[in-house]
């Protein structure tokens, strides 16, 4: 009895996640934005739904989860990062909407001087 609401608290909670998720990355109107919308409550999701799922199974299944888990939590801000830094190199971030830049000295750096825009 109590490992089923658990397990329903937790899937209900990751499917709320997963649901405002794809709703930010619909609604939201730059890649960073967008970026966010795709990687922390989509992780965040997935997280709650595998533990509801291990609730419900034995031990040995469960630990396979675990591996699930940690894998999607060190590759999706990776995978996030990399879309970001290629999208910034391209040009297609808006750099007039950012805060703070503090890419624009580095891929200088990385590029010998060469301007981002000018590719």
């Amino acid at each position: 009895m109590i490992r089923d609401i658990v397990s329903s608290v937790f899937l209900l909670g990751g499917a709320l996640f997963c649901l405002l998720g794809a709703i930010g990355l619909v609604r939201l109107p730059d890649l960073p934005a967008r970026l966010q919308a795709a990687t922390k409550p989509q992780t965040l999701g997935l997280l709650f739904v595998l533990i509801g799922t291990a609730v419900r199974l034995e031990f040995e299944n469960a630990a396979t989860l675990v591996l699930v888990i940690l894998f999607q939590a060190v590759t999706a801000p990776v995978i996030s990062q990399i879309v970001a830094r290629s999208a910034y190199r391209t040009g297609a971030v808006d750099t007039d909407l950012l805060v703070i830049d503090e890419l624009t000295a580095r891929v200088a750096e990385q590029d010998g001087g060469a301007d981002r825009r000018a590719q």
